[in-house]
């Protein structure tokens, strides 16, 4: 039986989700609904928050291509079970940040080792899953991770919080959790991949000659490009949207509600469209339709007032997981790339991602000095940037690609 017929690669992913939902999603998406809380003690401006917010994807322009590549070259299992230990030891050293600078600092750290988790998270599953079930596969991380963003913005402010004592308390617990997930990861089962077992033998598959092969396909550099407008505008929308209600007068629970919401229809769209997505194999023409809708809610955020806002929240959410799971497919499917060199493509693609991500919060923020409702149309302008890339980007291909000779 091939590896990726094995029923093993069920429990490789459901690992994965797992790891996504607990490790990454949930702690990450806290830091935007407990941001009031940490400004009020340490004395944050909102600049300061959307920094704080953003700084955290600059390392990973340089830490996603180094952990996409060593996944290439050593395996996911082994860089998967090092970044969980690490993220979730620097995770809950935030207990004692107490100040600005060193919560900065600390979000740098937790920013260059996160990409080594997510980006071998999904090499993980393009090892173990054919590319005719990727797509559902990575349909199930996408909706693994909404389901934490949705459960850490609705349960780190109003029930952690209270429960254990405060901000730092609910970073610790994140911590703790997250760093023994190094324990399974260091259990499972490897694939045996031919074409990339016996590419490692040759000097011509190390990461720098991996690396340059990436870096000289043109439809990589568009992708970043899409995902450099794409995530800019997320990361500054899920930052912001809180603290935006509540200056509209928004109750604490009804602000973090409207967070929970957008995750909760994210969770429930990405599945479905992920399994059309393999059934009908046009990634690229449902990318543009959902980072369409996307960009769309989020301009109507500058427009809508009052219980109107819930429409524009609503169609920004539904779309953004699905975006990501189609758009990680098509990076594995793009040709030239393939499993051989996933990681690495990835890791280039979400460099871009996570420069967007650095830039886009603190000058959307910067903007709300203008009109409260500024940020919006920033952020709506930059995903429109993206999908103008995206139509830029040509054919793919299905097929494993072999190891440069």
């Amino acid at each position: 039986m091939q590896y990726t017929e094995s029923r093993y690669r069920w429990v490789i992913l459901a690992l994965t989700t797992v790891t996504a939902i607990i490790v990454v999603a949930m702690p990450g998406m806290a830091m935007s609904v407990l941001s009031t809380e940490i400004a009020a003690e340490l004395h944050l401006s909102l600049v300061q928050v959307g920094v704080i917010w953003g700084i955290a994807a600059l390392p990973g322009i340089v830490s996603g291509v180094l952990g996409g590549a060593l996944g290439d070259q050593l395996g996911p299992k082994w860089v998967l079970a090092f970044g969980c230990l690490v993220l979730g030891l620097v995770g809950a050293a935030r207990v004692w940040a107490m100040n600005y600078p060193s919560l900065l600092l600390l979000a740098l750290l937790i920013g260059a080792v996160t990409p080594f988790v997510t980006m071998n998270l999904l090499k993980q599953c393009g090892q173990w899953f054919p590319l005719r079930q990727l797509g559902l596969a990575n349909g199930i991380i996408s909706m693994g991770m909404a389901f934490g963003f949705l459960s850490g913005s609705f349960f780190s402010a109003t029930v952690f919080s209270p429960w254990l004592g405060g901000w730092r308390q609910v970073f610790l617990f994140y911590g703790i959790t997250g760093a023994l997930f190094a324990i399974p990861w260091a259990f499972v089962r490897t694939p045996f991949l031919p074409g990339v077992a016996a590419g490692r033998a040759s000097a011509l598959t190390a990461m720098r000659q991996g690396l340059a092969y990436v870096v000289r396909r043109r439809d990589i550099w568009l992708l970043g490009l899409v995902i450099f407008g794409i995530g800019g505008c997320v990361q500054g929308v899920l930052g912001y949207l809180p603290l935006y209600l509540r200056d509209l007068g928004w109750t604490s629970v009804s602000a973090d509600g409207a967070l929970s919401t957008f995750h909760l229809v994210s969770m429930l769209a990405v599945l479905p469209i992920a399994l059309s997505s393999d059934r009908l194999g046009s990634r690229k023409r449902l990318l543009l339709g959902s980072g369409l809708l996307l960009a769309l809610g989020v301009g109507l955020l500058a427009l809508l007032r009052g219980g109107a806002i819930w429409v524009a929240v609503i169609m920004a959410g539904l779309m953004r997981d699905a975006f990501m799971s189609l758009f990680i497919t098509l990076i594995f499917e793009t040709e030239g790339i393939g499993v051989a060199y996933a990681g690495t493509a990835t890791g280039v693609v979400m460099a871009f991602g996570g420069l967007g991500s650095f830039l886009a919060p603190p000058f959307g923020n910067n903007l709300a000095k203008i009109t409260l409702q500024a940020p919006f149309l920033f952020w709506a302008a930059l995903a429109l940037g993206g999908l103008g890339c995206l139509m830029l980007v040509r054919g793919k291909t299905q097929q494993l690609q072999p190891i440069p000779q």
